[in-house]
Parts: structure tokens; sequence; C-alpha cells
């Protein structure tokens, strides 16, 4: 995987609802097949990153705690609305 196709994204210290919709914002200039990395100190982040990638059609291929946080590995699929 070329570092063109893998971003990382660190949104530590934002608190909801920054992180998601900073999230969706990146993933939607992203190519189908990217692969972004977030960082997130929020913890309501646990459950409103998962709830966007299942809205807007994107795969979770990792999500761990951090010693502050937590980090997400995700997928880019098309947006399934037509939308994107």
């Amino acid at each position: 995987m070329s570092e063109e196709s893998r971003q990382h994204y660190d949104l530590k210290g934002l608190k909801c609802p920054l992180p998601v919709l900073k999230t969706r914002k990146r993933l939607a200039s992203m190519q189908a097949g990217d692969t972004l990395v977030v960082e997130t100190t929020d913890p309501l982040a646990v459950i409103d990153i998962p709830h966007l990638c299942r809205e807007d059609g994107h795969q979770i291929v990792l999500c761990e705690k951090t010693e502050n946080g937590h980090r997400f590995e995700i997928i880019k699929f098309e947006n399934q609305s037509g939308s994107d």
C-alpha cells in the first residue's frame, strides 16, 4: 500500500462532534480503497466513528484503545448514496 493511499489524521484534543465531522470531510476527499487512520481522545468517538462508517458505507478494519483515546483504521468505500 502506497503512502498516498494511507493517511493519518490526528484529532486528539477535539470534542464531539468535531472528530466525526472532520473524519467524514477527510473521507469525502479520499479515493475509494484508500485507508484513513484516525487518532482521537474523544470518548464518544468509539460510538460516533463506527456509526459514521456504517452510515456512509466505509469499513473499519481496526478499532483499538490507545493510552489516551482510540485509533480507527478505516477503508474508504464509494458513497452508496451518490452524494460523494
